[in-house]
C-alpha cells in the first residue's frame, strides 16, 4: 500500500514539474530596434532639410520655385530607432507600458539628427492612454521601404489618445479613440504680403472637443480588409475689433479602406483608398487642413474657412523572390480640392512611387538600394477681379532619389526569476 502511494506521490510531482517547464516564463522587459545607415544621391529639387526623404510637398519652396537641381551625395543614420517595453503584474492585470524613439529630427528640428518621441503609451486590458498610432491609420498598409516617410497617402500620424478595444479577436478587431485635435490652415490671398493680410492676424483655431476615431478590422487566411474613420470639430475665432466676424465652424471627416491581401505564397498585395475633408494633418504627407474661401456677397462675413477635400490612394506589392531576397514596388497619389482664394504656390496633388530589391545575407540584416521618384503639382489659381490679381497657374516639380541602406535589428528579452 505504501508502494502505491509512493507511486502516486511520484506522479503527481512529476506532472507538476512538467507543467512548470512547460508554462512560458513571465516577461518583465523587452528592448529592441534597429541601426540603420542610410546613403544615397539626390538628383534634384528636395528641400535642403528633407534631404534623405522623398516627400512631394516639399519638392517645390514656398514661393512655388523648383529648388535647382542639387546632385547632392547624402549619409545619415536618423532612422535608427529604439524600443523599450515593460510589463508590470497588478491587481488590475497587467500593464504594459512602450516607450520608443528614433534620431529623425521634425518640427523646429527638421533635417536634424536628434531625439524624436515615436510612442510613450501604457495599456491595462483593453485601455491604451498616450502616444501611438492614431487608430484612423492602418500601419500594416506601410510597404517594406527603407526610404524614411513611404507613401505620401497613407494615413500615418502618431498621435496622444485614450484607446478602447472592446473586440480583439484572431479574425476581429474593433477599437474606438478620443485623439488630441489640430490643424493647420493656409490664409491663400489674405496672408503675409497682402493689402488685406491684416485681416486674418486676429483669427485664431480653437477645439473644443478632441477627435472621435474608429476602426473595424476583419482577418483570415487571405489577409485582411480593414474599414476605419474618423470625424472633427474645427472652430476658429476673430478676436480683431474690426467691422468684420470672421470666427467660423466646420466639419473634418475621414474614412479609409485597407487591405493586405495574400495574392500567392510569395506576393502581398497591400493597399488603402482614404476620401474625406479636413484630416490632412492624419496623412502622410500633406499640407493645410483648411483653406480660405470668398463669400464677398456677405458683409459680415466676407471671408471664411473650409475643409479642404482630399482622396488618397496606396498601391503596394511586395515580392518574396527567395527567403533571403525581396522587392517592394508600388505608387501612391493624394489629390487635394482647392479653395478659391488658394494661391498658385499652394500645394494641390503629389505623387510618390519607389522600387527596391532588399538581401537578408544573415538573419536580423537587411540592406540594399531603393529608387524613389516623386511629383508635385502646384493649386491652379483662377485670380480674383475684386482685388485686381491674376490668374496663375501652379508650377509642377519632380525628383528622383537613389538610396542604399544598411538595418540590423535586434531584440534583447528578460524574464522574471523565481
Amino acid at each position: 500500500m505504501k508502494k502505491v502511494a509512493y507511486s502516486v506521490l511520484t506522479i503527481i510531482l512529476f506532472s507538476s514539474q512538467i507543467k512548470a517547464q512547460d508554462k512560458e516564463p513571465e516577461k518583465t522587459m523587452e528592448i529592441n530596434g534597429f541601426i540603420m545607415m542610410d546613403t544615397g544621391y539626390d538628383f534634384g529639387k528636395m528641400a535642403p532639410d528633407w534631404f534623405d526623404t522623398m516627400r512631394p510637398t516639399k519638392i517645390l519652396d514656398s514661393e512655388g520655385n523648383e529648388y535647382q537641381s542639387q546632385g547632392n551625395v547624402y549619409f545619415g543614420v536618423r532612422q535608427s530607432t529604439l524600443n523599450i517595453k515593460n510589463y508590470f503584474n497588478t491587481s488590475l492585470g497587467e500593464i504594459k507600458t512602450v516607450f520608443e524613439f528614433d534620431l529623425f529630427g521634425s518640427g523646429k528640428n527638421a533635417g536634424e539628427t536628434t531625439f524624436h518621441l515615436r510612442h510613450a503609451y501604457a495599456k491595462l486590458g483593453k485601455f491604451l492612454v498616450g502616444q501611438t498610432n492614431s487608430v484612423f491609420a492602418d500601419m500594416e498598409v506601410y510597404p517594406n521601404l527603407i526610404e524614411y516617410m513611404g507613401p505620401n497617402a497613407a494615413v500615418f500620424v502618431r498621435n496622444i489618445q485614450i484607446r478602447y478595444t472592446p473586440i480583439e479577436t484572431d479574425h476581429q478587431t474593433l477599437a474606438v479613440a478620443l485623439e488630441r485635435p489640430g490643424a493647420t490652415g493656409d490664409k491663400g490671398q489674405y496672408g503675409e504680403g497682402f493689402v488685406y493680410s491684416s485681416v486674418l492676424d486676429g483669427v485664431a483655431f480653437r477645439f473644443p472637443v478632441p477627435d472621435l476615431s474608429a476602426e473595424y478590422r476583419y482577418t483570415d487566411s487571405w489577409g485582411y480588409l480593414e474599414l476605419a474613420g474618423i470625424v472633427r470639430s474645427i472652430k476658429w475665432e476673430d478676436t480683431n475689433t474690426d467691422a468684420y466676424d470672421l470666427s467660423g465652424s466646420t466639419v473634418g471627416w475621414g474614412l479609409s479602406l485597407s487591405t493586405k491581401l495574400h495574392l500567392t505564397k510569395n506576393i502581398i498585395y497591400q493597399g488603402s483608398f482614404t476620401y474625406g475633408a479636413g484630416i490632412q494633418n492624419y496623412m502622410n504627407d500633406a499640407d493645410a487642413d483648411i483653406g480660405t474661401k470668398r463669400q464677398y456677397d456677405n458683409t459680415l462675413t466676407p471671408i471664411t474657412g473650409e475643409a479642404i477635400p482630399l482622396l488618397g490612394i496606396v498601391s503596394y506589392f511586395n515580392i518574396n523572390w527567395s527567403s533571403k531576397l525581396g522587392s517592394a514596388i508600388g505608387y501612391s497619389v493624394m489629390n487635394n480640392k482647392m479653395t478659391d482664394a488658394q494661391l498658385s504656390t499652394a500645394y494641390k496633388s503629389g505623387q510618390y512611387a519607389s522600387v527596391n530589391i532588399l538581401y537578408s545575407p544573415i538573419k536580423n540584416l537587411i540592406l540594399g538600394p531603393e529608387l524613389q521618384w516623386g511629383k508635385r503639382h502646384n493649386n491652379d489659381f483662377a485670380g480674383d477681379p475684386v482685388f485686381n490679381l491674376p490668374a496663375a497657374k501652379g508650377n509642377t516639380g519632380d525628383d528622383v532619389k537613389i538610396q542604399f541602406s544598411l538595418r540590423y535589428s535586434f531584440n534583447n528579452t528578460f524574464y522574471k526569476t523565481h
